[in-house]
């Protein structure tokens, strides 16, 4: 299939949730609140693009790395205001970037601290 007929397809929202393991109920959440504008068939049903689809996805990382909801609805804004917002963009993914980095160093910390004590128990420390 060429690009521009894979960049045309487009999918359903059982599709979508199959591809990105977001519940349907989650990926009509996101769309009641702004954070997805899904295109409708004839029919009436969502037809999902590939643009969609990554967009979902960036949302599924962003929700892994502990970002509330508002900041991520903020983002979407300031992307659909265009180009002009990119360094406020950049400053807010910054912003959250040295929080993931935080958390990371703590889990880091909390992990050593348990496989302290399961080698001192005698178990052992490989996964």
């Amino acid at each position: 299939m060429s690009a521009i007929a894979l960049q045309s397809k487009t999918f359903t929202i059982a599709e979508v949730a199959d591809k990105t393991g977001v519940s349907a109920h989650t990926l009509r959440y996101y769309e009641r609140i702004g954070l997805l504008d899904v295109g409708r068939h004839t029919s009436g049903h969502r037809r999902f693009t590939g643009q969609d689809i990554d967009r979902v996805v960036f949302i599924g990382r962003l929700r892994s790395t502990a970002m509330p909801i508002r900041e991520i609805q903020r983002y979407f804004a300031l992307v659909a205001e265009g180009p002009t917002t990119e360094d406020e963009r950049l400053c807010l993914l910054q912003a959250h970037r040295v929080g993931v980095r935080t958390r990371l160093r703590e889990l880091e910390l909390a992990l050593d601290a348990i496989e302290h004590k399961i080698a001192r128990y005698g178990g052992s420390c490989a996964p």
